[in-house]
C-alpha cells in the first residue's frame, strides 16, 4: 500500500481529507482504499495479532471519520495525521487486551473446581475426577494455560503476555499439556 500512497497525486489525500470532514462517504471509501494497507502495516506491528490489529484498523478509520474536519494539512500530511491516529488505535487495543487478561485472570484453580463440581451421573463424576488428576500433574502454569485457552477461549497472544512467555513457547507448551493430558486420560 506504501506504492498506493505514492501513486496518488499530490494534494489528492487532502481533498479527499476535506470532503470526508463534510461527510463525503464516496470520498471516506477512497481514503480507505489509498491508505488502509499502510496503516494496517503500522497497527500490525504494534497490535500482536491480525485480530486485533483489524479491530484497532476499524476503530482508526472510525476515528478518522468522526474527527476528519480537525485534520489541518498545514500542520501534517494526511497519511502522517492518519498514521498517529492508526497508531494510537492500535495501542489502544493493545491496552485494552492487557486489561481482559487481568480482568480475567482468577484463581484458576477455583474456576476448575467449579467446572468439575456437581457431575450429573457418576461416569461424570469419575471423569471429572481423572480430569482433575491429570489437570493437577501439569503444573499450576500449564493447567492455567490450558484452562484459559481451552475453556475461556483466550488467545495465545494473550496466553504470551499473561504469562511473559513468547507465543512460539506458549504453543509449545499447550501442545505438549494437550499430549499429556492425553496420555493421562488413557488415549495415547
Amino acid at each position: 500500500m506504501i506504492e498506493a500512497v505514492r501513486e496518488t497525486p499530490a494534494g489528492e489525500l487532502d481533498t479527499l481529507m476535506s470532503a470526508v470532514a463534510h461527510g463525503d462517504e464516496a470520498a471516506f471509501r477512497r481514503l480507505y482504499d489509498q491508505t488502509s494497507r499502510k496503516l494496517f502495516a503500522v497497527i500490525r506491528r504494534i497490535a500482536g495479532s491480525e485480530a486485533a490489529a483489524e479491530e484497532a484498523l476499524q476503530e482508526a478509520f472510525l476515528r478518522i471519520w468522526n474527527h476528519a474536519d480537525r485534520f489541518d494539512p498545514a500542520l501534517a500530511s494526511p497519511v502522517t495525521w492518519m498514521t498517529t491516529i492508526a497508531r494510537h488505535a492500535a495501542i489502544d487495543a493493545v491496552r485494552r487486551g492487557a486489561e481482559r487478561v487481568s480482568a480475567a485472570a482468577v484463581v484458576i484453580d477455583e474456576e476448575l473446581a467449579e467446572r468439575l463440581a456437581g457431575p450429573s451421573t457418576i461416569t461424570d463424576s469419575l471423569a471429572g475426577r481423572q480430569l482433575q488428576r491429570c489437570l493437577e500433574a501439569l503444573g499450576e502454569d500449564r493447567r492455567s494455560m490450558v484452562v484459559l485457552a481451552y475453556c475461556q477461549g483466550w488467545s495465545r497472544e494473550e496466553l504470551s503476555r499473561r504469562f511473559d512467555k513468547p507465543v512460539a513457547t506458549v504453543k509449545t507448551l499447550l501442545r505438549r499439556s494437550l499430549i499429556a493430558l492425553k496420555e493421562c486420560l488413557g488415549g495415547r
